[in-house]
């Protein structure tokens, strides 16, 4: 039986995605990407259209200018992202979630490269994952479903027992790609439709902890807008 069937599950592990996950770096992101449009000459209507939420930085950049120019405009949203980790949190009831899972049976998936990833969970004071995959890891960004197989294998476990928690249709579709679980929480997409086993407003409607062999995880409220 899965999230989809009833309210609870047992997986092997659970990949988290980061932000807007279990981290709200929306501000930053926004004053990020701003500067960078000014800078490129790229209006907001052609950054909107871009910038697929969970998509990586070095992909949506190289859209809105070009290859010949992609490299140094991803060399400078990064430069820019790094040093903006101002108003970067947890999201409610990540804390008390991860404190309960054993340290060999979640990693956290992000689309963002490996210094991004330690300057947002430094600002955030996100425990730091037992493994770890960022855009530097992967040949493909999301949706592909590169990154979350290299998290279930630097686990040890089968994709197909894992759950991927996600806030984005990326990567949600990474993740069926995958042949994951997916839990899909209502932060950056509080309206619409997001493809998952389950849907959540906030991780302060989930329990997860530790059984034999994995991760029981319990939704005890859906989101309102779930199919």
């Amino acid at each position: 039986m899965t999230l989809r069937e009833q309210s609870s599950a047992v997986y092997a592990a659970v990949l988290f995605d980061m932000d807007g996950t279990l981290v709200d770096s929306t501000a930053a992101i926004a004053r990020c990407w701003t500067t960078w449009a000014v800078e490129h000459g790229v209006t907001g209507e052609q950054l909107a259209a871009a910038a697929g939420h969970g998509r990586p930085a070095p992909e949506i950049a190289a859209d809105l200018v070009g290859a010949e120019r992609a490299e140094q405009a991803a060399a400078r949203i990064a430069e820019l992202e790094v040093a903006d980790v101002d108003d970067i949190v947890q999201l409610p009831g990540v804390p008390d979630l991860l404190a309960g899972l054993p340290a060999d049976r979640w990693a956290v998936v992000t689309s963002c490269s490996a210094p991004l990833a330690a300057a947002r969970m430094g600002a955030a004071g996100l425990p730091t994952p037992p493994r770890l995959v960022t855009f530097d890891d992967v040949s493909r960004g999301k949706p592909d479903p590169e990154c979350f197989l290299l998290g279930a294998r630097r686990l040890g476990v089968d994709p197909a027992d894992c759950l991927v928690v996600e806030d984005a249709p990326a990567g949600l579709a990474a993740a069926r790609a995958a042949g994951c679980a997916t839990l899909a929480v209502r932060t950056t997409h509080p309206e619409g439709p997001l493809e998952a086993d389950a849907v959540v407003a906030l991780l302060s409607q989930v329990r997860m902890s530790p059984v034999a062999g994995g991760v029981r995880v319990e939704v005890l409220e859906r989101a309102p807008h779930e199919a």
